[in-house]
């Protein structure tokens, strides 16, 4: 299953992006009520997002994450445009998410490598 995220990272990457910012930029009164709060729904979007970044590790691996973290600040900055709130609250629970993420991930390849 790491083969294949690691294989096809820069697609799921690209979809989840995709995806993160259709939800985000969506009218919040066409959005399906789920369970969880509105910071823990961000905290696991962002953290499914550097997943299989970090599982592969790209050349310009840090670059992609400061551009991870300035396309939630964008989200942010542009809600308030289209019916939604924009909160700095959300921009730290996308980060964390991205520490997580990155944190989950590190510590898959520990153990998988050291199983290998």
């Amino acid at each position: 299953m790491i083969y294949l995220i690691q294989k096809y990272w820069l697609y799921i990457t690209l979809i989840l992006l995709a995806s993160i910012a259709t939800l985000s930029l969506w009218p919040s009164t066409y959005l399906p009520s789920v369970p969880g709060t509105d910071k823990t729904h961000h905290f696991i979007a962002y953290a499914a997002l550097i997943f299989p970044t970090a599982l592969k590790q790209p050349k310009y691996y840090l670059a992609i994450v400061v551009a991870f973290i300035a396309f939630s600040g964008a989200i942010e900055l542009i809600q308030p445009y289209v019916n939604r709130y924009g909160e700095w609250l959300d921009m730290m629970a996308n980060t964390l998410g991205l520490l997580c993420g990155w944190l989950l991930a590190k510590v898959i390849l520990y153990f998988f490598q050291k199983k290998a």
